[in-house]
């Protein structure tokens, strides 16, 4: 058997490591006994002054402020000084050991972490955080969470002191989000710890103790409210401008995948264009918007969504569209003969709606179908052939910039496969 692993964890002290040790807020007295002989052996402990005076320790010590390029040229001049580094919670959990480990391998530190304050905030308000939006204010602005939250089921802030709870709060009452219960939990894990539950806005004129960590759970079967129209595109228009009924977790065509196949459908300004499982309606009001003279029939078979195709055109001011509630192929039957067609979705049924929709499309038209699998890619490719339609391909794959911690780091999406073809 061929491959690598990593060395196992030893509970001796390693000689040439540095040891990021995770801290609560009790301090040196929530450490192991292993934590706290690394950090009795060390000649230069680094860490929160808060922290740090509670060691009682005689190596020296330092506070290097909430700037991570300090540690680290403090550490590169240090030699082969013992070091310990002291900080709250899960160091590689919104915290200084990724940083650290990027910049200088991981070879050269061992990772002792204590747990998070998410952590504890989640079990306090008995909420699961596999799936929750996590950020940090100290490295996002408020704007670009706040357009975050916007979307999201459940929500996790690391709040700073320029940015307490009532200040977001106010923020998303401000931007029209008022869908969240909010929790605001306060000296987590000490004899002061508080949770307070309300409504957001009811926290807005409140204050919060400074370490405090706030929750965010969405209210059920509440919609999205649509951001703010400033900027309003043609097409390809950015996602959180559309009403639904769901938070976004591949509900909506993304707005690049979008754009491609609007382009791809080759729309005319008197094209009849057929969207077929709308859902809340972005490609049909794009595909609009683009035929002015022409006419969108959005085709959806859950009513919710329908309603929703009808609020999102109100919002977009598109008059040329039709939501159409029904189930293919009997929804059409009645429908002018398109020059385009979109069909979105990843349902098994797919190949068999792209096999029915092509015999309705006009000579010359177009058909374009997105599918999220290999397995949908090739059954639709194989019915556009037996059709005598000439199928092409593309993989859309989008990776979105991150800040943490000064860094950028790129977040991919799941790659979508657009199949187009035109009727001879």
């Amino acid at each position: 058997m061929t491959g690598s692993c990593f060395a196992g964890y030893h509970n001796e002290t390693q000689p040439n490591k540095i040891y990021i040790i995770g801290v609560g807020d009790d301090a040196i007295a929530g450490l192991t006994s292993h934590a706290k002989s690394i950090v009795e052996t060390a000649e230069l402990v680094i860490g929160p002054q808060s922290i740090v005076d509670t060691l009682g320790t005689t190596a020296e010590t330092w506070d290097p402020g909430l700037d991570p390029n300090a540690v680290l040229e403090r550490i590169d001049s240090a030699g082969d000084t013992r070091i310990s580094i002291l900080t709250q919670g899960d160091p590689l959990f919104y915290g200084l050991a990724r940083f650290l480990c990027d910049k200088l391998g991981k070879d050269r530190f061992e990772v002792i972490p204590h747990v998070s304050s998410m952590q504890l905030a989640f079990a306090r308000v008995k909420e699961s955080w596999d799936e929750a939006y996590l950020t940090n204010l100290a490295t996002q602005p408020l704007v670009k969470v706040i357009e975050r939250i916007r979307v999201s089921e459940k929500v996790g802030i690391f709040t700073t002191a320029e940015l307490p709870p009532s200040r977001i709060a106010q923020g998303l009452l401000d931007a029209g989000i008022d869908y969240f219960q909010s929790y605001v939990c306060e000296n987590l894990g000490s004899p002061d710890e508080r949770v307070t539950q309300s409504d957001l806005s009811s926290i807005t004129d409140r204050e919060f103790a400074e370490l405090n960590v706030m929750i965010l759970v969405r209210i059920p079967d509440t919609p999205d409210r649509p951001a703010s129209m400033s900027g309003k595109r043609l097409f390809g228009n950015p996602d959180d401008l559309f009403l639904q009924s769901r938070p976004k977790h591949g509900l909506l065509t993304p707005a690049e995948v979008r754009a491609i196949a609007l382009a791809d459908m080759d729309i005319g300004p008197s094209s009849i264009i057929w969207d077929i499982g709308a859902g809340s309606g972005s490609v049909a009001i794009e595909a609009a918007q683009l035929a002015p003279d022409g006419h969108a029939y959005a085709i959806e078979m859950d009513p919710e969504d329908v309603n929703l195709i009808a609020a999102n055109a109100e919002h977009f001011n598109v008059e040329n569209i039709t939501p159409i509630l029904g189930q293919a192929p009997e929804a059409w039957s009645d429908l002018p003969e398109p020059d385009a067609i979109f069909i979105g979705g990843s349902g098994r049924h797919v190949s068999s709606i792209v096999e029915k929709a092509y015999l309705r499309l006009k000579p010359h038209g177009r058909l374009l179908a997105v599918v999220g699998s290999v397995d949908g890619l090739s059954a639709v490719c194989d019915v556009l052939r037996d059709c005598n339609g000439e199928p092409e391909v593309k993989m859309i794959s989008i990776a979105r910039g991150v800040y943490q911690l000064e860094k950028i780091r790129l977040e991919g999406s799941n790659p979508s496969f657009i199949i187009s073809a035109c009727k001879r």
